[in-house]
């Protein structure tokens, strides 16, 4: 008889907070246990490959060290998952393909960066077979079922990833998202997959699927989660040694507007599937509870996604499995006939469709533009598995409607859960900006999640209530405060909204300041100055500011204004103005007003 398991459905916090009370090997092994007892008694699909006692003891001693030195270990003894296409050193890497399978020599580059954070991978799940596919029954491991009703696919690639996390087995598990593996398996099993800018993450050690289009991705099950994992196992950017990684230019908002405009296509395709039609119906009004949608035309969208599997990206594919596509008996018959097609495409037409697929993206970027992100069904379909059997080329590609286009366009996306339809199957959406949004997408998805408040993926725990926490400062970010003619509505705003900077909080300084109206400031503009005695807490907005664009903005500032530490009311320092001491002398002290939003009203 298979014992509970005591740690199902918990959630990075969850496990932050137990594992640094103590017994965190122990916590760690006692799931091992449980999941090599479940393969014993019924051989679970999502799980290739579960790491030996030791190999987690080697890592809980490495972690202790470290924090026993003073480290910083912000996922100290958390356990997560990986697809088999991304190396664990000493581990074997299948990509579901016995003929390639190796032994990794080191771990890929997402891993050593999570496990440099204090986090522990205790297994390699399944997978559609190099990453091809969207359905998650490719695999000579077998299909891996849906995990809200096992006559239904998992959606691929990354089905096994998003099986145990759905599960509630680990808390986060890492995929990778070529056409939309990282986001159609998160959809059809009610989670947050979280499919980074590419180059965010390095894909070193990743076996390539499209080199130049692929992503490491994050299945977690709650936004805010998948945030933090991306942060962490994204490093130190960009990683040398992957041609393909970038920096961030540190020039994007950290958040949507209050209430954003979500672009949403002006013809939906379901493919004559009534219950996810509905259930999308539905989602829609919540979305117009939020935000505002603007129907847009699709057809530059739809162009591009058609390019990845009738375009000359297939040859990428090809290119990948070299002389292994020579042993056609050796790989899965559906990504046999997809991937051999890349033996028939010529030169010419890797120029003409990288031609065409830079028109369309900049028609696409042209259109992102005009609005704040795009909303979609994640996917318009689900399918069974006997359907699937059928039909397993022309139903992929149905998945792929939603998804396929955005490595393409070069977008950020985040795909979230957003209910059910009416027989229990989940329903997912996904929000897709332009590149290095990705913190902006979170910001929302985190106020969506929180509006359904849905139970987590497939473990029936209910969506953790969470108190009004204070926003952390995203690493891309400077938090400013600001007291006078930049608080919103005033005159110098703009300086603000036109550098995508994006309203925190109202809230207070601490209690020892005194304000001022400065005399001969056009538009006027107040001093805020530290007092040792006799201060007041005066009434500011906060604000992030893209790091990139904050040495512009601190030019605009004229003397005798300046930036500097600033204190709140909960001691938290943030930037801030301050003013040169000798502009007192002529100004008029308004610190009995708490602010200068009051000031200015009682001048009118």
């Amino acid at each position: 008889m298979t014992k509970s398991l005591t740690t199902r459905g918990w959630t990075l916090q969850d496990w932050q907070n137990a594992q640094q009370q103590g017994q965190g090997l122990e916590r760690v092994q006692n799931l091992l246990s449980y999941l090599r007892e479940e393969q014993q008694q019924s051989s679970d699909p999502a799980w290739l490959y579960l790491a030996p006692e030791e190999a987690v003891e080697q890592q809980w001693q490495a972690i202790e060290q470290r924090k026993a030195a003073g480290e910083t270990l912000p996922l100290f003894g958390v356990p997560f998952a990986i697809k088999d296409n991304i190396d664990a050193a000493g581990w074997p890497t299948t990509a579901a393909c016995p003929a390639f399978a190796y032994e990794a020599e080191e771990d890929a580059a997402v891993v050593a960066e999570l496990k440099q954070a204090g986090a522990l991978v205790i297994g390699k799940t399944n997978l559609d077979q190099f990453a091809t596919g969207l359905v998650g029954t490719r695999s000579p491991y077998g299909a891996v079922p849906n995990s809200f009703n096992p006559d239904y696919v998992s959606g691929g690639s990354s089905s096994g990833s998003a099986s145990v996390v759905a599960r509630g087995l680990v808390p986060f598990a890492l995929g990778t998202d070529t056409a939309g593996s990282g986001r159609v398996p998160a959809a059809f099993n009610n989670l947050v997959g979280l499919k980074p800018t590419r180059g965010w993450l390095s894909t070193r050690g990743v076996v390539p699927a499209c080199r130049s289009l692929d992503c490491v991705s994050v299945f977690a099950l709650t936004v805010e989660d998948a945030l933090v994992i991306t942060r962490l196992a994204g490093g130190k950017q960009p990683d040398p040694q992957d041609p393909w990684s970038r920096a961030h230019p540190q020039t994007t908002p950290v958040a949507l507007p209050a209430r954003p405009r979500l672009a949403i296509p002006d013809q939906l395709e379901f493919f004559g599937d009534q219950q996810m039609q509905a259930a999308f119906a539905q989602a829609r009004q919540e979305l117009e509870k939020l935000a505002d949608l603007v129907e847009i035309d699709f057809s530059a969208f739809s162009e591009l996604a058609a390019l990845l599997y009738q375009g000359p990206w297939v040859a990428e594919r090809t290119h990948a499995l070299g002389e292994l596509l020579d042993q056609p008996e050796k790989l899965d018959p559906s990504i046999y006939t997809i991937i051999a097609q890349g033996r028939n495409i010529s030169a010419v037409e890797c120029f003409d469709g990288e031609y065409r697929r830079q028109q369309l993206s900049r028609q696409i970027q042209q259109q992102l533009q005009q609005v704040d992100a795009l909303v979609v069904p994640t996917s318009p379909t689900l399918r069974t598995l006997e359907e699937m059997q059928q039909e397993p080329l022309v139903y992929n590609s149905q998945f792929g409607t939603y998804t396929n286009f955005t490595n393409l366009a070069d977008l950020s996306a985040l795909a979230l859960p957003a209910g059910f339809r009416e027989d229990g199957l989940p329903l997912g959406i996904t929000l897709i900006s332009t590149a290095w949004q990705d913190t902006a997408l979170a910001e929302f998805g985190q106020r969506w999640q929180s509006h359904l408040a849905l139970p987590l993926g497939a473990t029936g725990q209910p969506f953790p209530a969470q108190p009004q926490a204070l926003k952390p400062v995203a690493p891309e970010a400077v938090r400013l405060a600001v007291v006078g003619a930049h608080l919103t509505g005033m005159p110098l705003n703009f300086q603000l909204s036109s550098r995508a900077a994006r309203l925190v909080e109202t809230t207070e300084t601490s209690a020892e300041y005194r304000l001022y109206a400065l005399a001969g400031t056009q538009p006027p503009k107040p001093g805020l100055v530290k007092v040792d005695e006799g201060g007041a807490a005066i009434q500011v907005e906060v604000w992030d500011l893209p790091k990139a664009l904050f040495g512009a903005f601190v030019e605009e500032v004229p003397a005798p204004l300046g930036i500097g530490n600033l204190t709140l009311k909960d001691g938290r320092q943030v930037k801030g103005f301050i003013c040169e001491p000798q502009a007192l002398e002529e100004a008029t002290d308004i610190t009995e007003y708490g602010g200068w939003r009051a000031y200015m009203q009682s001048q009118t």
